[in-house]
């Protein structure tokens, strides 16, 4: 099933739509405010149907909220250091909001913007297409780009992320899915319980403003190591708080399965595939139930956890890491997987 329906409207007058996809006992609900991933149901082991990502009820409440739920965030997803980098000997300087660095591209965020929506059938799986144009200059960032996010909910239980984004010259491109996940349900409490393992067998070292230091650390006998299945909360206070990008164990451009959770109460399951180079986890450590989510819910600490696919944080200040510079020559195509289940 696939419908569409105006929500709500910007401050300019734009209609502001939902867009619902529905397999079976799967539902997936996509906002063209922000390309935002709002609602996303599936069945536990039981059959109960819960909506398993936080977010808001009223799509207008993403504009005020720091907590990016559900968001695509772009230009460039992630940090980058004292909000500045050269590129071809000129020296791009962008917002600063957090701290002295940048966070997600600040104001500039493509996950406040409102974008253009085309629905679509695909061999009987419902999708929609989103479609925005960031001009140059936009956040500070050079060269203006033209970016499509597809999602599509095929029958098998699986929802299909994929980006694609040409730049008019050479600019960063850096973009992920800011979805909370919390597989026992949205209100269900915290993901501590998760099992979790993951095809990653190194991360990003940083510094006590999360950016990273230049060192790539083995996560063999540190609160890093997912590589056999372990509960979120177990190393949790040690790693204080995950919100760290892991490197993908097997560095490919194909679809590459790295990431197996596990809700032990509902049975819910979760795979995740990508064709990105790492993934950025982090476990909610800055909710704190001031965001007040669907159903009038206060999200505590750890509500909810992200798996955000992308290119290393600060990669543009790093050029040993793999690069995320695009051009006319190079475009910026990535997908990622979202497979659902339970036992």
């Amino acid at each position: 099933m696939l419908t569409k329906r105006s929500v709500a409207t910007t401050a300019e007058g734009d209609d502001i739509y939902l867009i619902t996809l529905s397999q079976g006992d799967i539902t997936a609900e996509i906002l063209s405010l922000g390309a935002n991933l709002k609602t996303l149901k599936t069945p536990d082991r039981n059959g109960e149907i819960r909506d398993i990502v936080l977010g808001f009820d009223n799509p207008l409440d993403n504009l005020t909220s720091t907590a990016y739920f559900g968001q695509v965030v772009g230009r460039f997803a992630n940090r980058i250091a004292n909000a500045e980098f050269v590129l071809d000997g000129k020296t791009c300087v962008l917002e600063k909001n957090e701290g002295n660095n940048s966070l997600h591209s600040g104001r500039s965020n493509w996950g406040w913007r409102n974008w253009h929506v085309e629905t679509f059938d695909l061999n009987g799986d419902p999708g929609v297409v989103l479609s925005l144009f960031s001009p140059s200059g936009d956040g500070g960032f050079p060269h203006a780009v033209n970016c499509t996010v597809s999602y599509v909910l095929t029958s098998n239980g699986s929802l299909h992320v994929e980006y694609e984004a040409t730049a008019s010259g050479p600019t960063p491109i850096n973009l992920t899915n800011h979805t909370y996940f919390n597989l026992g349900g949205a209100a269900s409490g915290t993901v501590l319980g998760h099992e979790l393992q993951l095809a990653c067998d190194r991360y990003l070292e940083v510094d006590a403003a999360a950016i990273p230091t230049g060192r790539i650390i083995d996560v063999q006998g540190t609160a890093f190591d997912f590589t056999k299945k372990k509960s979120i909360g177990r190393d949790i206070d040690k790693a204080g708080g995950y919100d760290h990008c892991f490197i993908l164990s097997r560095n490919s451009e194909k679809m590459v399965e790295f990431a197996s959770v596990h809700e032990p109460i509902s049975g819910r399951t979760m795979k995740i595939s990508t064709t990105m180079p790492a993934v950025q986890i982090y476990t909610g450590n800055f909710l704190k139930a001031k965001e007040i989510g669907k159903g009038k819910v206060a999200y505590p600490k750890h509500a909810g956890m992200c798996f955000e696919t992308q290119y290393y944080p600060d990669s543009p200040n790093h050029p040993e890491f793999p690069s995320c510079i695009f051009n006319k020559e190079r475009s910026f195509k990535h997908a990622t997987i979202f497979s659902f289940g339970c036992r």
